[in-house]
């Protein structure tokens, strides 16, 4: 073994569909070297369990580069691991010393029901989006980038919102399994721009009952959905998301 490599203890939570009741199970695994991420080393536990002639364990990943967002994996009991603005698939086995013992679960949220061991069904979020999440303003012909003033202040903000990639992290780690941080960045992201602002209270509002709905929890300002982000969505999206669902109901009344 050479200085790079560990030794690497698991308990990995195993379930085989919505309706089992789901266990730990215990996995060690040698030579594991530092410069893997954390995703190659399940690859390398599932290879073993597969030559052994047993059940791989089901995880989501895709582009193993933290955009798509589809590593939910609760690390040690942190969303993503232990480093900040890392998803599971960045997550490198340098962070973690050898002989040490890992405790790998799915995200655990009403909203978020397992599928198999360490997959859940994120399809809320897309129900949350769909209800919400568009621009259906006739704008015509794509106009001149020069003639739509948009403030820099605003374009930063707005892209800043528009970073978030679903992944899920802030539910995981909400004590109430808020989506209110991945519904705020949404909203935000389109509220902040002149195409997204005539429907930016229809829009809070809409997806506001459809995270209700979905059986996501509220916000009470613990501020876990912004230590665990991966890519560091700020809390202050959730206030104006609250501003923009109190216009919908001032305007409803109007009307």
């Amino acid at each position: 073994m050479s200085n790079k490599d560990m030794t690497i203890h698991l308990k990995v939570w195993r379930q085989k569909d919505r309706k089992d009741a789901g266990r730990f199970e215990d996995y060690t695994i040698p030579n594991v070297s530092k410069d893997m991420s954390f995703l190659e080393m399940l690859d390398v536990l599932n290879e073993k369990l597969v030559l052994d002639s047993k059940e791989p364990i089901a995880f989501d990943h895709d582009c193993r580069e933290g955009i798509c967002g589809s590593c939910s994996l609760m690390i040690n009991g942190q969303a993503h691991g232990p480093e900040k603005a890392t998803t599971s698939c960045q997550l490198h086995m340098r962070s973690f010393s050898d002989d040490d013992t890992i405790v790998v679960e799915p995200w655990r949220a009403r909203a978020f029901p397992v599928l198999k061991d360490l997959m859940t069904d994120r399809s809320s979020f897309d129900k949350v989006i769909a209800s919400g999440g568009f621009v259906s303003v006739n704008t015509g012909n794509a106009q001149d980038a020069n003639t739509m003033t948009v403030s820099k202040e605003n374009a930063d903000l707005a892209m800043d919102a528009a970073a978030c990639i679903g992944c899920g992290a802030c539910v995981a780690s909400c004590p109430n399994a808020s989506a209110m941080l991945f519904a705020s960045a949404k909203i935000s992201q389109m509220a902040l721009l002149p195409q997204g602002k005539v429907e930016a209270a229809q829009r809070a509002s809409e997806m506001v009952k459809t995270m209700d709905e979905e059986g996501f929890g509220n916000c009470t300002n613990h501020a876990e959905c912004e230590a665990s982000c991966p890519k560091e969505i700020n809390l202050s999206n959730i206030a104006r998301m609250n501003r923009e669902f109190f216009k919908s109901k001032i305007f409803s009344k109007k009307g």
